[in-house]
């Protein structure tokens, strides 16, 4: 498992250095202290785990992600000083997260959930994105307001809340507002970091959808769910994008 140390304390580094050395399954590839070096390592050594320093000067480790692509990032588990309030959204979208200070048994355990992560990797690079996009989402604010969309020269400026469903056509995105569709280049993990994650829900590894435009529920099967929205437009909701949408709705499903 190819590693690298992000942390811009030396001490911090040593500590996770003298924890991982000596594993059969580690491979220390680096070590870096500011996020700048970091995106460099994570791009030319292409680590499968980055211990990852949240709170860093000039660039921080949400920064890192973004500079990176949230689509190309290894697993993450954070190191933060953060309160215990604040860690709940590594809960939800990290691998796992290491509070400073922390003990050889939280350790432990963040490292075994690493192994996991990166033993079961092969389909999960898509789930990995996701997470990370909207962990920066909620991280960095409520959202794009506007969406640029770029066609032959020009470009058009759309209300992201004006913005329907979203889903993915190859390299390409096609934005449905209102009897409108709007095409644009790029990924829907990338597009889903600009969104409001309190609006703009994942329900689809092709789809995204504007919660306020979802007019019912229909339990299918292999506990999936058939999505209406208010123009009559039939989506389908993976079991395994349940999660975010019942939060956002404030109901289990």
């Amino acid at each position: 498992m190819k590693t690298l140390i992000v942390d811009d304390e030396p001490l911090a580094r040593e500590r996770l250095r003298e924890l991982l050395k000596g594993l059969p399954d580690v491979e220390i590839v680096g070590e870096r202290g500011d996020g700048r070096a970091a995106v460099e390592a994570i791009k030319r050594l292409k680590p499968e785990l980055v211990f990852l320093d949240v709170q860093m000067p000039g660039m921080d480790g949400f920064a890192v992600i973004e500079e990176v692509g949230a689509g190309a990032m290894p697993a993450v588990v954070f190191v933060t000083a953060y309160d215990q309030h604040a860690v709940k959204a590594f809960e939800v979208h990290a691998v796992d997260y290491l509070l400073k200070p922390f003990d050889d048994e939280r350790f432990a355990s963040a490292l075994r959930r690493a192994r996991e992560a990166v033993a079961g990797r092969g389909g999960a690079g898509d789930e990995t994105a996701r997470r990370l996009a909207l962990l920066l989402a909620g991280v960095r604010g409520g959202g794009a307001r506007k969406l640029v969309i770029k066609s032959s020269g020009r470009m058009t400026f759309l209300n992201a809340e004006d913005v329907d469903w979203v889903e993915a056509s190859g390299n390409y995105l096609r934005l449905h507002a209102g009897s409108a569709s709007h095409l644009m280049r790029g990924t829907l993990a990338g597009l889903e970091a600009t969104l409001d994650p309190g609006r703009f829900c994942r329900i689809h590894r092709s789809t995204i959808v504007n919660v306020d435009r979802i007019r019912e529920l229909q339990p299918f099967f292999h506990g999936d769910f058939v999505v209406i929205l208010h123009d009559g437009t039939r989506l389908t909701l993976k079991r395994g994008y349940r999660e975010h949408l019942a939060r956002l709705i404030g109901q289990p499903l």
